[in-house]
């Protein structure tokens, strides 16, 4: 997945969101090593202390853990990876269907939309 910045959020947040996505999408499994601050900047055409920044808020929220002589590695912790998964998966819908609700789209035509869109895999709620 290519690094998409965006000038309107601060980079550093965007770096951590984007790290934390290939996290819980097994980009990086938890218990491997990640790459150095020096390549992850490197990759995403950052400076090394904006990306040290946003590594290091990823350690303060547990999916990261640094060993001495190791470098840093994701979390062996799988729930915590599982929930922010869950969590991410919320907020997302939660602005997809407050937009589809000021949209007018009712419930039966949303499902119904699923459905045209993943129809080997019907919907059920």
């Amino acid at each position: 997945m290519p690094w998409k910045l965006d000038d309107s959020i601060p980079i550093y947040l965007q770096l951590l969101n984007q790290l934390k996505l290939k996290i819980v999408r097994g980009d990086y499994p938890p218990g491997e090593t990640i790459p150095s601050v020096r390549e992850l900047a490197a990759q995403a055409q950052v400076n090394p202390n904006t990306m040290q920044r946003a590594l290091m808020e990823l350690e303060r929220e547990g999916f990261v853990v640094t060993h001495r002589g190791k470098g840093r590695m994701v979390t062996d912790d799988v729930s915590r990876i599982e929930k922010e998964k869950r969590e991410a998966a919320e907020r997302e819908l939660t602005d997809c269907l407050e937009k589809l609700h000021l949209m007018g789209i009712t419930r039966e035509e949303l499902l119904r939309m699923v459905d045209e869109f993943h129809p080997q895999k019907s919907v059920q709620v």
